[in-house]
């Protein structure tokens, strides 16, 4: 009987950490839309948004995770920083800071088509 109590906790304990950690993305690169944000409410990760800082929200990458993220159009890159979750729109992949947004060259449409890989 003790077995099977200690083997439920278990189960209930992973069920739970799975629930809310979220698990590192397996893609170490990929590719597809993008928008920016400029907010001053605290993000994900506990931190205050700061629009001037090269961050990006993404899905599931662990904070602190590193991406080169490339705009599709013109080829420019930026480095910028998980700290955030999101975006929450179908076929965007990243939601960027307006840092990294003006220097990829997307603050004017407000999207683009970006590709990202992992670099730290």
């Amino acid at each position: 009987m003790k077995n099977i109590r200690r083997s439920i906790a278990t189960v209930a304990a992973i069920a739970v950490f799975g629930a809310f950690a979220p698990a590192q993305a397996s893609a170490k690169s990929s590719c597809g839309g993008a928008s920016w944000y400029a907010l001053h409410s605290r993000t994900a990760s506990g931190e205050r948004m700061n629009p001037s800082l090269l961050t990006a929200a993404h899905k599931s990458f662990r904070f602190g995770t590193k991406l080169k993220v490339t705009n599709a159009r013109n080829g420019r890159s930026v480095v910028v920083r998980i700290n955030d979750r999101g975006p929450f729109i179908r076929g965007r992949v990243l939601d960027l800071s307006k840092a990294a947004a003006q220097n990829i060259g997307m603050v004017q449409t407000g999207h683009a088509k970006v590709c990202y890989e992992v670099i730290g």
